[in-house]
């Protein structure tokens, strides 16, 4: 039961191999491609690109024209405090704004209860005429 160190006499043949994988070089090799991959890697720019004019523009003479489209509860929409009659009637007039060379601002009115559909079907017309002045109002009733 003793250890047997150095040779005990006769001579030994070839020295056994490692079994185990000389695991420095690999992660040499790995930390320097990590290091390589972090100094390539762009840097991410999480800017927004704006066309901004350029100059003052002069200041408005007069106050814009401005379009009101209420849209009730029940579905019923109101041009200017006039009832709509029907959806075609609505696209001819937004048609005649969209046609305008100075658009007046359309500010869209929905009420709380009005189903989601009705309001989205008149935003929908309006892009699809060429209506670029509009917005919503009255976001404060839903708060």
């Amino acid at each position: 039961m003793g250890m047997n160190v150095g040779s005990s006499g006769a001579k030994s043949a070839d020295p056994e191999p490692m079994m185990e994988m000389n695991m420095t070089p690999l992660i040499d090799v790995m930390l320097v491609l990590i290091i390589m991959l972090i100094i390539t890697i762009p840097k991410q720019n999480h800017a927004v690109n704006l066309n901004m004019p350029v100059g003052n523009p002069p200041p408005p003479t007069e106050p814009p024209k401005v379009v009101t489209i209420d849209v009730d509860f029940d579905g019923t929409i109101l041009w200017d405090n006039a009832p709509v009659p029907d959806r075609a009637t609505l696209e001819s007039k937004m048609s005649e704004v969209a046609s305008m060379a100075d658009q007046p601002e359309v500010h869209l009115r929905p009420n709380k209860l009005v189903e989601y559909k009705v309001v989205a079907g008149v935003m929908a017309a309006a892009q699809r005429l060429g209506v670029t002045k509009i917005g919503v109002v009255g976001n404060e009733q839903f708060q």
